[in-house]
């Protein structure tokens, strides 16, 4: 027994040092990449010294004498708190995932390579003006000069773990070309009209068109437009859809549904998209405000992540170069994306204009390389790529492409029927080609540069004229008190149809024919509401003589924030920030009184009612966090999506309870018998309040196996959680990996289709999947005043003291000073590093 101790003793004893050691070894690796942020360091090329002055939060602000100089600095920054992310999204945007990670990623990588994302960016490179090509040299030059001095660990802690897998790689120097294929990229994650074309085809494959269109509502004309009621184009009916019959076929069908699975690797890799992608922003008139002069608000909603895609920075010439601005940026571009300067201040939604169209191309049955153009065979453009692999041969595709763009189905098959439903020839072979405003050459480089220079209205329009892909609701506000709102982005004209359909390519019927000119692109300045707002909706009414898209948000967040600020006076900065955080859910007012309404004798029912009539009456529809009535509602919502929807759709396209959906269920409450609330498996015929008794018992059912039995214990947040996940470790599927890389849950209020947007899937549960990624609140009157936070930190090193600490800030709102005066910056500093020629 003794002897068995001693073993014992010595066996712990032993694995307690081997833990410390590899702790120890561990936390060396780790803390190796940490970046210097004091002293000196030599930067070659540099016109002269460069102070970096990060504040307590981590930012850097970054004082420079030249131009250049200013944008090496932002180089250097970027890469020694992001370079991993920065690696990571550059071989994204060039379709080159699998020299990182090997055979998993060639299917990634083919995909990717028939954008030709890379092949894009170089000729949108030769063609940049002078400044713009010497701003991304000059930040190429930045990142270079820190990878020059740091590699393996020292960089970045991800290089350790990559080399179970890929011992070889080493990151090759950054070039121009990889700034320009991620923004590029980022238009991708914006532009979701193509997954609504490709649901709207899947589904007819199998359903009437009349029961297709009731999924795809029309907007609804009690909600309002981005366009204030002042403006001509905000009175009206709203925009309908165009009545060509779509192109709806079985086979075709099964090919969509295939492209739809490239969307969803994509949507893995960066982030959700879709229409729950958003994002708000306002801006109130000194008319309105406490300091008589304007307040900005923006907060952009996109896929949660870890770090956050958002990199908080200062940009500020001491001498005569003509930067002085501060906001947030991507890390791997140079400038500021959102912010402001010394004179003007912006923020940014997505516009979602509809520039993404589906074109269904006739393939020659004797020459599978060429395809039919008015009446003509044409040979299909066709390109070799060569996809490197880790550990193993390289591998060479090819990349098709058509007048309309690249063909990116992935494989080919008889079109059956189709003659008899289009009312065509049927071809024998075809293939699905996308034509998309992002795939010419761009100008957003340019736009943002000149953004951040910009003085006045005159000079904003200007630049946000060269915003070309990616479209975005701009507002505006300037130190004169001038209040605005620009759209942006080259939106299609089309010669028929409204796009929403997938399109013969072989007729020229449906052909775009030229761009909306910026002239006539909505814009407003000054408006006597004085305030503005977008969040995603229909910008104007039904007479606004271009069409900009169907497939929009439904205007729960901007009805609500409208609602807000109508009567609004002496506004502040807190009013503001309680605006950005409210978390009233506008759907569940009108889906509520219905399941009030059923008659019951069932006591979980009417327990339940209970319950959702105080959440109604006393919590007024707030969905927060601590309320068990929120808890309540959204399991009940979720129910009743599935008891009514899953049965006759695909598993990919079940709801994901957004605001469509809301929209979609609003309509069929006042159709108790509509056909969609039978239960297709069942033998009996189910209706509405059969099926919204079911919802709520299936739901009560839910909450007391997950939450426990007494309702009034249970919490939103307990459900709705928040968890950063590391986009490539951190979705491993190994725990211990996992750990190392992720963080959280966090217990969040707010939800879909709500002004605080932590979006969730009704398909899948009810874990946070995209969330207001930063929220910003300027102020005109005194820059210094203005507050900001975003969700994670800015560091992208795990256990960095800055990787994870603005988390729970962000959870409760808990804004940080935005700084702006070199003083207020040195007075909150925790570092200063001099870059030195």
């Amino acid at each position: 027994m003794r002897a068995i101790g001693r073993t014992l003793f010595r066996l712990i004893t032993f694995l307690l040092i081997v833990g410390l050691v590899v702790g120890v070894l561990g936390l060396y690796l780790v803390r190796r990449s940490y970046p210097v942020i004091e002293g000196d360091v030599h930067v070659a090329g540099l016109d002269a010294p460069v102070d970096i002055i990060r504040d307590t939060n981590g930012i850097p602000h970054i004082y420079a004498s030249t131009t250049h100089d200013l944008f090496v600095a932002q180089g250097y920054v970027h890469a020694q708190d992001r370079f991993w992310q920065m690696d990571f999204w550059r071989h994204i945007g060039q379709g080159r995932l699998a020299e990182l990670f090997g055979k998993s990623q060639v299917e990634s990588d083919t995909f990717l390579r028939s954008l030709g994302f890379t092949r894009l960016s170089e000729l949108e490179f030769a063609a940049l003006d002078d400044e713009a090509k010497e701003v991304l040299e000059a930040y190429a030059q930045g990142v270079n000069a820190y990878l020059a001095d740091h590699s393996g660990t020292k960089l970045s802690f991800e290089y350790a773990t990559l080399v179970l897998q890929n011992r070889g790689y080493e990151p090759e120097p950054w070039e121009p070309i990889d700034t320009l294929s991620w923004a590029r990229m980022m238009s991708w994650d914006l532009g979701a009209n193509m997954g609504s074309e490709i649901a709207r085809a899947v589904l007819a494959g199998t359903l009437p068109r009349s029961r297709v269109d009731e999924l795809y509502p029309p907007y609804s004309s009690d909600r309002p437009f981005i366009l204030p009621e002042s403006s001509p184009y905000a009175g009206g009916d709203p925009v309908t859809a165009d009545p060509v019959a779509g192109l709806t076929n079985a086979n075709l069908a099964a090919m969509l549904g295939s492209t739809a699975t490239w969307i969803e690797t994509l949507d893995a890799l960066i982030g959700q998209s879709g229409a729950e992608v958003g994002s708000n922003n306002w801006v109130v008139a000194g008319s309105k405000t406490s300091t008589g002069l304007p307040i900005l608000a923006n907060d952009p909603h996109l896929g949660i992540q870890m770090p956050s895609i958002w990199y908080e920075v200062g940009l500020h010439c001491d001498g005569a170069c003509p930067f002085d601005v501060t906001g947030f940026s991507f890390a791997g571009v140079p400038g500021v994306i959102i912010g402001h300067n010394e004179r003007i201040a912006w923020g940014v939604t997505n516009l979602a204009a509809d520039t993404q169209d589906l074109y269904i191309e006739r393939l020659n049955p004797d020459n599978p390389e060429q395809y039919e153009a008015n009446g003509e065979w044409i040979d299909l453009e066709i390109r070799t790529e060569t996809i490197g692999i880790a550990g193993t041969t390289p591998k060479e595709i090819q990349v098709k492409s058509t007048r309309h763009g690249p063909i990116i189905s992935d494989r080919y098959g008889p079109l059956e029927n189709f003659g008899s439903e289009a009312g065509v020839e049927v071809p024998i072979n075809y293939a699905i080609a996308l034509k998309w405003t992002a795939l010419e050459p761009a100008r957003l480089v340019q736009a943002v540069l000149s953004i951040n220079q910009a003085a006045n209205w005159e000079e904003f329009r200007e630049a946000v004229s060269r915003w070309d892909i990616a479209g975005q609701n701009f507002v505006y506000a300037d130190v004169d008190g001038n209040i605005g709102y620009q759209s942006s982005g080259q939106v299609p004209i089309r010669s028929a149809g409204d796009g929403r359909w997938p399109a013969l390519g072989w007729d020229g019927a449906t052909e775009w024919t030229g761009f909306i000119p910026f002239e006539s692109m909505p814009t407003v300045l000054n408006p006597p509401e004085g305030f503005l707002h977008s969040a995603n909706q229909q910008i104007a009414d039904g007479s606004y003589p271009f069409y900009l898209a169907y497939d929009l948000d439904y205007g729960y967040r901007g009805d609500r924030i409208v609602d807000v600020l109508t009567d609004a006076t002496q506004v502040d900065i807190a009013f503001m920030a309680e605006l950005q955080r409210d978390n009233r859910n506008l759907g569940a007012e009108e889906v509520t009184p219905a399941l009030l309404a059923i008659p019951t004798d069932k006591p979980l029912v009417g327990d339940a009612q209970h319950i959702l009539n105080d959440w109604a009456t006393i919590d007024a529809y707030q969905q927060s966090a601590d309320l068990p009535g929120a808890a309540l509602y959204a399991a009940i919502w979720r129910n009743v999506l599935r008891l009514t929807f899953h049965d006759e759709m695909p598993e990919r396209f079940w709801p994901d309870g957004g605001s469509r959906w809301f929209e979609v269920v609003n309509s069929l409450l006042r159709q108790p018998a509509n056909a969609w609330w039978d239960i297709a498996s069942t033998s009996d015929v189910e209706g509405r309040d059969e099926i919204l008794e079911f919802a709520i018992i299936a739901a009560m059912n839910e909450l007391r196996d997950e939450l426990g039995d007494d309702p009034t214990e249970w919490r939103w947040g307990d459900l709705h959680e928040a968890t950063f996940r590391n986009a490539t470790f951190g979705e491993s599927g190994i725990p211990p990996l996992e750990w190392l890389f992720n963080r959280g849950p966090y217990a969040v209020g707010g939800g879909g289709s709500i002004v605080n947007a932590t979006s969730w899937n009704a398909a899948d549960g009810y874990e946070v999947v995209a969330l207001p990624s930063m929220r910003m609140i300027v102020d005109l009157s005194n820059f210094e005043r203005s507050r900001t936070v975003h969700p994670t930190g800015q560091s992208g090193h795990i256990y960095h003291p800055h990787y994870i600490d603005m988390a729970e800030s962000w959870v409760l709102n808990d804004l940080h000073p935005m700084h702006w005066d070199r003083g207020s910056v040195e007075a909150d500093a925790e570092g200063t590093l001099t870059l030195k020629p």
